[in-house]
């Protein structure tokens, strides 16, 4: 093998050697907007932000019952899957879904810390919530479904874990600049009202308390 051959060989092996490295790296899905745990820990746990939830109000507003099992998708710190479980106590639980093992294992860490039994920290894939029953009665997303990269897919593979009657939240921003900018991230209340029905719901209450640039819609099965 001369060594002008011998070059391109070892260039070719090299790039297929870093094609495979890079597919090996990146999955078919992918959470949109994606960060170290660090970083959503910092950003998410901003008191300024944590009081600009509504949580309290939210929580009036989804009217929950003692024993009922909830899914927090996308749950980041678990500001409000501790509140969501001891909402539901006695015998209720949440499933605080995340795609982020460092944020699965800090809601883990926090529930501990703060007493809060009944909260299950599951890590989820990017398209399937990936819950250990089908035991839902409510599933709650707050500013996470634009993070998802394959929305109609994901809430379709979301309601096979909901009861029969069981109801799916949705609290999103109405701002056109999501995302610094970031087409891909965009979406409206229209769109996730068609997603909802290609996966079997329809929307069935809708609140407009948690200021101009929220909206607040609770989907549940005809």
């Amino acid at each position: 093998m001369n060594n002008l051959i011998r070059k391109r060989w070892s260039s070719s092996v090299g790039l297929v050697a870093v094609a495979c490295l890079i597919g090996a790296a990146q999955p078919a899905a992918a959470q949109l907007g994606a960060r170290p745990a660090e970083q959503w820990i910092q950003m998410l746990d901003r008191p300024d932000r944590i009081k600009g939830l509504n949580i309290d109000r939210v929580l009036e507003l989804l009217r929950l019952k003692p024993g009922q099992v909830l899914a927090d998708i996308g749950a980041g710190t678990g500001a409000f899957s501790l509140p969501l479980a001891r909402s539901v106590v006695p015998g209720g639980k949440v499933y605080a879904v995340e795609v982020n093992q460092g944020l699965v294992d800090h809601i883990r860490q926090r529930a501990e810390t703060e007493g809060v039994e009944n909260v299950e920290a599951v890590l989820g894939e990017f398209g399937d919530p990936s819950l250990p029953a089908q035991d839902v009665d409510l599933a709650f997303f707050h500013d996470v479904l634009h993070h998802v990269e394959d929305r109609a897919g994901y809430l379709k593979n979301l309601a096979r874990y909901i009861k029969p009657d069981g109801r799916i939240a949705v609290i999103e921003r109405t701002d056109i600049h999501r995302g610094g900018g970031q087409r891909h991230m965009r979406m409206t209340k229209n769109q996730v009202t068609a997603w909802m029905k290609e996966a079997g719901f329809q929307p069935a209450e809708e609140y407009f308390t948690l200021g101009e640039n929220k909206w607040f819609v609770v989907f549940s099965r005809p």
